[in-house]
């Protein structure tokens, strides 16, 4: 089966599901989860259930530098350090 748009997604699922059951890539360019990367199916959900990346790979993913990947990392850390859990 292929889909060719998403009206071919089966009820109750997500784009990314059928994307991944199915080994094809996503066109739908709109949606906050797509990225550029062919190998990830064109999607961030798909490639981040494949496991822990290096930083390396994560910048090919995203075609930015493995420092660049480095820095967001610690502004990210830094920023769940100030988000207190009830």
């Amino acid at each position: 089966m292929y889909l060719n748009n998403l009206d071919d997604v089966v009820p109750g699922t997500t784009c990314f599901n059928e994307h991944r059951r199915y080994n094809i890539p996503c066109q739908k360019t709109g949606c906050r989860q797509w990225v550029d990367c062919k190998q990830a199916n064109n999607c961030v959900l798909i490639e981040s259930s494949n496991g822990p990346k290096t930083l390396q790979l994560v910048g090919d993913i995203f075609g930015i530098t493995r420092m660049r990947i480095c820095q967001i990392e610690k502004k990210i850390l830094k920023k769940l350090q100030l988000v207190k859990l009830p």
